[in-house]
């Protein structure tokens, strides 16, 4: 048995790049940065180095996730890795790519007063889209409801 599975998260580093095959499918491609921490054999100081995996999203999902993405976007993916294959200009080429199933959008949206986040579509695989909210005036920050005082003791527990 065998699982092929990938979780990644970061930032695009390139706008996405949609077009159609010839039966008219749909096909999103873009790049994310993925950081990797190492520590400097020579300073000792921890560093990140970049890693670029190529991502591809297929279907009309593909067309709707493209509006909401550009350059430097934060995304969770998950997906599968597909190793693609071939020659040109008689050189053998081939990539290792992530096969997006479902993606989730995590950069910062419009910050109102109480500095959250401005909420963040997901697409997954099941469903379809919901269009992005109109932009609204931040509603005024509420305070957290308190909850109901409750005496419990290690002595009312059952086990």
């Amino acid at each position: 048995m065998s699982i092929n599975r990938v979780n990644i998260s970061g930032n695009l580093t390139r706008d996405p790049e949609l077009r159609a095959t010839a039966s008219g499918t749909q096909v999103l491609s873009f790049g994310v940065a993925v950081n990797d921490r190492r520590r400097n054999p020579q300073t000792g100081e921890w560093e990140d180095y970049p890693n670029f995996v190529d991502c591809t999203m297929f279907g009309t999902r593909a067309e709707a996730v493209s509006r909401y993405l550009s350059k430097g976007s934060k995304v969770a993916i998950e997906g599968k890795l597909r190793y693609s294959s071939w020659e040109r200009d008689g050189q053998r080429r081939s990539k290792l790519e992530v096969i997006v199933d479902e993606i989730e959008f995590m950069s910062r949206g419009q910050q109102g007063e109480a500095g959250g986040y401005a909420p963040a579509p997901s697409y997954g695989q099941q469903g379809g889209y919901a269009p992005a909210p109109a932009p609204q005036q931040a509603p005024a920050p509420m305070a957290a409801p308190v909850p109901p005082a409750v005496d419990v003791y290690d002595e009312d527990i059952p086990f």
